[in-house]
């Protein structure tokens, strides 16, 4: 991985037609897990690496927010488990939204970030929200926040944002992780 926030457009990736035929299935009411084959997927071995991925679901129309939820660390034998269990999450159990409907799945649009190991942040110098994902913690709170999103333009509103995600009300005592991803977007 190359560290970067960037995006790859053009012919549909294998992660975004993973997450997309999930989103889909878990929109019909069916389980992914029971209708998709991973050999479909592992020409390639990243599907088979364990690594932290979110997956977030926008509307074609307006570019709203539909549904997000991801894993900073792996949780499952493999990436391509990670994308089916996070895009299905995504699209039925993002407590800010209603489930989505089979229309909707049919008009959003999705997108995958593979998230690289966070390190730990000694300085905030170290930080860029066009680069760097944040990750705060604070007795036993944890806020995250992916890189390069609109509006957030500087460490103190990202910070500020993950801060306020966690319920994390002052800075005093917070740690601060960085992390890159590779961004895969219809």
């Amino acid at each position: 991985m190359d560290g970067l926030a960037r995006s790859v457009k053009g012919e549909a990736h294998p992660y975004l037609d993973l997450a997309r035929r999930a989103v889909r299935l878990t929109a019909l009411g069916q389980d992914p897990f029971r209708h998709l084959d991973p050999r479909e997927y592992n020409a390639t071995t990243e599907m088979l690496i364990e690594r932290g991925c979110f997956v977030s679901i926008r509307m074609a129309s307006t570019g709203e927010l539909r549904g997000c939820i991801g894993t900073i660390r792996p949780v499952r034998k493999s990436l391509w488990e990670e994308i089916v269990a996070n895009a299905a999450a995504a699209a039925s159990e993002d407590p800010r939204f209603f489930p989505l409907g089979p229309d909707e799945a049919e008009e959003c649009r999705v997108s995958v970030d593979v998230l690289d190991e966070p390190c730990p942040v000694g300085d905030l110098s170290e930080l860029d929200p066009l680069l760097f994902g944040v990750i705060v913690e604070k007795e036993g709170r944890k806020g995250v926040l992916l890189p390069d999103l609109d509006g957030v333009d500087t460490v103190e509103q990202q910070l500020s944002i993950a801060m306020r995600k966690a319920g994390i009300g002052s800075s005093d005592g917070v740690r601060i992780f960085r992390f890159t991803v590779r961004r895969f977007s219809e």
